[in-house]
Order: structure tokens, then C-alpha cells, then sequence
């Protein structure tokens, strides 16, 4: 029965990565694939890491660490990605309706009124 729990997990992270893969064939600009890549792949990863567990018990602690260190790495080099690719000005979608960035900058470059 564990190894039937384990195989679930397994699948549904399978189904998760192969989502990941799908987004980024599928997404118009690189500010989307990033994201779509990101997310499904953090979590493919992390149940496919639950199912491994529940094959070797005695793997638990490490696979938990391993579980942290993609929550904790994918978001943030999914951010530095992002920031890297509008600072070389990558074009975005024409369906993309505001730049958040490019307001900021355009803030933190007026004249500051005393």
C-alpha cells in the first residue's frame, strides 16, 4: 500500500514537470515561460520527492532538505531570471498590459522634490 502512495506521488509530479515542459513550448515571451516553469516545476519536483520517500523511509530527512532547498532556490532564481531578461530589455507579449518595473524605474529616475 506505501508503494501504491509513493506511486501516486510520483505520477502526479511526473504530470507536474510535464506541465512545466509543455509552458514552456507553449508561452508567447520569456517573462511567461519563466513563470510557467517555475511553478510547475517546484512542485513536480517536490511530490516527486514525497513519492521517493514513501519507497525509502530511511531517505526522509535528506529528501525534506533537498523539498526545502527547491522552495527556497526556484522562486529566487526564477526572480534573478526575470530581472536579468528586462534589464536587457527582452521584449514582452503585446497582450502584456503593464510594466510594473518600468514604472518603478521611471519613479526612481524623476527628480526628487525637496
Amino acid at each position: 500500500m506505501i508503494e501504491l502512495i509513493g506511486s501516486v506521488f510520483i505520477l502526479a509530479g511526473a504530470i507536474f514537470l510535464f506541465s512545466a515542459g509543455l509552458g514552456l513550448l507553449r508561452m508567447p515571451d520569456a517573462y511567461t515561460r519563466i513563470q510557467a516553469g517555475t511553478k510547475a516545476s517546484t512542485l513536480g519536483n517536490m511530490l516527486v520527492l514525497i513519492g521517493l520517500a514513501f519507497y525509502h523511509p530511511s531517505w526522509t530527512f535528506r529528501l525534506i532538505l533537498v523539498i526545502y532547498f527547491v522552495l527556497v532556490t526556484n522562486p529566487v532564481s526564477s526572480h534573478a531570471l526575470s530581472r536579468a531578461a528586462w534589464l536587457i530589455r527582452t521584449p514582452m507579449t503585446s497582450s502584456t498590459v503593464t510594466d510594473a518595473l518600468a514604472a518603478e524605474d521611471e519613479r526612481a529616475a524623476a527628480p526628487k522634490e525637496s
